[in-house]
């Protein structure tokens, strides 16, 4: 079953490092099925809950393979950098 990886960012702290991140993340999905579905650079709208940034779904085969790209050295090296920038909640969700 497919999982989503939906990442909100709830404020911007350093654009710079958040501009690194978008520039290295693709390469971490290499010997992945996961694959952008949104960015938060595309139209969205808040229809429910406070005010957000910016929205990312990623969608996986699934929870475990998911789980595997985040928790890998590639993809734990570049998420320091949005760490750094921004203040985002991430979910990973089964799909139905």
């Amino acid at each position: 079953m497919s999982a989503y990886f939906v990442f909100i960012r709830e404020k911007t702290l350093d654009q710079a490092e958040l501009e690194i991140y978008r520039q290295k993340v693709a390469a971490t999905f290499a010997g992945y099925t996961g694959k952008l579905l949104t960015t938060s650079y595309g139209r969205y709208e808040v229809l429910e809950g406070a005010a957000t940034e910016g929205v990312i779904i990623a969608e996986f085969a699934t929870m475990d393979e998911a789980r595997a790209w985040y928790d890998s050295p590639a993809y734990k090296e570049v998420r320091e950098h949005r760490f750094k920038g921004g203040i985002y909640r991430g979910l990973l969700v089964e799909g139905a």
